[in-house]
């Protein structure tokens, strides 16, 4: 019963998260600011809740208020990329002097790791969504880039799932995650580029081929990778899920960590490669 409770929970939540998403993702602009900022803000809420079940102080309002501004610094630069890093190394170590609570190296450590790895990582996605001129339909590309993006990586997340369940044997990393498996990480893989494959079919056409394919493989690996290192995290504070703001669906840190890291590479490769 409680099974089917929960996989109810999830269509449910599903089915009235989407079309906003979809929503968002197509607006673009100051809709898809908020949007992004958003997985950001909460995610790292949420992993200032895993390291804090460690004994680990991480600065939870420096955390917050640079990532607000790492975000508007990339929808709307105002700072250099640099300096404003620079600012929140200096501010972070002077605010940790009078502190006092635990580990200083622990604290500083998983603040920063806190900001660099979701704030920079989620920086990425208002890039790939502003990444074509705001020119008429031009613009609408990045708004149906996103949502195919996210489409594959739902997609290559179930089919690893409930694939791996079916017909998994072999364990994928056992220290981290002991219900993964490389057969459900195989049927990942090929059922992200099979995603990415139809997208081109139905909405990406202004996308060759060749780009395509590279985006499903991404998603494929670097989408994998990011929900491992979000499992590491959560195995090493004895926690579940990040949370269980989502009903059905655990955190926002949860639904988005393939996504956070597979971010800076499909922006990269369409920066050098894509078109």
């Amino acid at each position: 019963m409680k099974s089917f409770s929960n996989i109810a929970a999830r269509v449910f939540v599903s089915v009235i998260a989407i079309p906003i998403i979809i929503f968002l993702c197509y607006k673009g602009g100051f809709y898809f600011f908020i949007f992004a900022s958003g997985i950001a803000l909460i995610s790292y809420y949420e992993f200032w809740r895993i390291v804090k079940s460690k004994g680990v102080s991480a600065n939870l309002w420096l955390g917050l208020i640079f990532i607000l501004l790492l975000m508007l610094n990339i929808y709307k630069p105002f700072l250099d990329l640099y300096t404003l890093l620079i600012v929140l190394i200096v501010l972070a170590s002077i605010i940790e002097l009078f502190r006092d609570r635990g580990s200083a190296i622990h604290n500083l450590g998983s603040t920063f790791l806190g900001i660099f790895y979701i704030g920079l990582l989620a920086t990425s996605l208002i890039d790939i969504r502003e990444f074509y001129p705001n020119i008429g339909e031009l613009y609408n590309r990045g708004g149906y880039l996103i949502i195919s993006l996210l489409a594959a990586i739902w997609i290559c997340d179930s089919a690893a799932y409930f694939l791996g369940i079916k017909f998994g044997k072999h364990k994928l990393f056992l220290r981290v995650s002991p219900n993964k498996s490389w057969e459900g990480a195989v049927f990942g893989f090929l059922f992200a580029i099979i995603s990415m494959i139809l997208a081109k079919l139905l909405i990406l056409d202004f996308l060759n081929w060749q780009t395509v394919i590279a985006f499903g493989l991404i998603i494929g690996t670097i989408g994998q990778i990011g929900d491992l290192v979000e499992s590491l995290f959560k195995r090493d504070a004895g926690t579940k899920d990040s949370s269980g703001i989502i009903p059905g669906h655990g955190g926002v840190f949860d639904r988005f960590d393939s996504l956070l890291l597979t971010a800076p590479f499909i922006l990269l490769y369409l920066r050098f490669f894509g078109r």
